[in-house]
């Protein structure tokens, strides 16, 4: 009878806590991502799926965490069957699907067969401000390095700011890949406080004059020449962004070449409408489930929380809100030079956050005159934000990697 008791215990998880009670503390972790997503409604598609994974990766005996890749155990020179058979089947779809770089540009692929350019070709002078938008990138690299990231790591922290999360998993995948679980929690997590830290950082930059520009009253009095042609242009667009970035920032095709090609399928119309509705749909959703759960998976006790863990939630949000701040004073410099003035609210939405934060670069401009309705023009900036973003991921890969 007793050793029949003994068995059960050792077949239990208990003495795994009693080892290893951090994994308690991970499984609350895992419970907070999991309210988020369904309660609080936070970037459910992923803090559901991430929030499950830090759940299957903390049940000590379950085999279901991640393990990284050291000399010791020479987990990257197995065959696929067998890191299944010596690791688990979690850690089969994390090497086959995450470490490989698979599954970020595949959801990037879907982005683009859902994201229409048409705001941003119409509005080309607002896309500048996606670019100065990834102002908070290089801002926390600097910092980041000076209090003693590795560059890689500083590259893989300071993406967060670029506010994607396909982009910062993927450039943290080549970067420093044992910072992967923190370093999603913090992508996801700032931008589903999109509608916080936008109004934090432009509440205290914009002035109420500014916040009352309106800009459909400064295009009727200065009228800019309409494209024509446009559906024809859309189509052109993405093959020949794709050139000219690819030529220049190779490293930046993977993301940037997928976002294209979704949005290419989607232009072209109806000979590729089961392409577009496949990588929109089926695709996108299938790669947004196993990248959640094999993100989760990565966060053990042991990898999760140390200190670094917390300078990153810091340096994150700092890298999001100096992004916010560099789209906004952008605007403002070019204010300066310009008649035909622009509501500084474009720039605070050059941001990844697609269309969260134009729609509350909206709700903020309608708030202060319910006429001002500015959602077209803040999606031009934050449409080129997403371009924005992979191109920086690009640049710090290429110089980092």
């Amino acid at each position: 009878m007793k050793e029949t008791l003994i068995k059960l215990y050792e077949m239990t998880s208990f003495g795994g806590f009693i080892d290893d009670p951090g994994a308690i503390l991970m499984l609350i972790i895992g419970g907070v991502l999991l309210y988020l997503g369904i309660v609080k409604k936070f970037e459910p598609l992923l803090l559901i799926p991430i929030g499950f994974g830090v759940l299957l990766a903390n049940i000590p005996g379950a085999e279901m965490s991640v393990v990284a890749s050291t000399e010791d155990n020479g987990i990257m020179h197995l065959s696929l069957v067998e890191i299944a058979k010596q690791y688990g089947i979690i850690n089969l779809l994390y090497y086959a699907l995450i470490k490989s770089g698979l599954l970020p540009p595949l959801i990037f692929m879907g982005v683009g067969a859902m994201t229409d350019f048409g705001p941003m070709l119409r509005n080309l002078r607002l896309a500048f401000f996606g670019g100065a938008a990834q102002l908070g990138i290089f801002t926390v690299l600097v910092f980041s390095i000076m209090i003693g990231f590795t560059p890689q790591e500083a590259g893989a922290l300071s993406i967060i700011g670029g506010a994607d999360g396909p982009t910062a998993i993927y450039t943290t995948i080549k970067l420093a890949p044992h910072l992967l679980g923190p370093i999603a929690i913090a992508a996801y997590s700032y931008m589903a406080l999109v509608p916080f830290i936008i109004p934090m950082v432009a509440n205290r930059l914009i002035t109420k004059e500014e916040f009352l520009i309106n800009m459909k009253s400064q295009d009727q009095r200065h009228p800019t020449i309409p494209i024509k042609h446009l559906q024809k242009v859309k189509i052109i667009f993405p093959i020949a962004l794709f050139l000219v970035v690819g030529v220049l920032v190779p490293s930046s095709v993977p993301l940037l070449g997928a976002l294209l090609f979704g949005n290419l399928v989607k232009e072209i119309g109806a000979v590729t409408d089961r392409l577009s509705k496949a990588a929109s749909s089926t695709i996108m959703n299938t790669s947004t489930i196993f990248l959640g759960l094999c993100v989760g998976a990565t966060m053990n006790s042991a990898s999760f929380l140390q200190k670094e863990t917390l300078m990153i939630l810091v340096g994150g949000f700092i890298a999001f809100s100096i992004s916010v701040l560099g789209g906004i004073c952008a605007v403002k410099i070019f204010n300066l030079f310009t008649k035909k003035k622009i509501n500084p609210l474009i720039g605070a939405t050059g941001l990844s956050a697609v269309p969260m934060a134009s729609r509350v670069a909206n709700d903020l401009a309608l708030k202060h005159d319910p006429k001002n309705h500015i959602l077209q023009y803040a999606m031009a900036s934050n449409i080129s934000g997403v371009i924005g973003s992979a191109v920086a991921a690009g640049v710090l890969i290429s110089f980092l990697g």
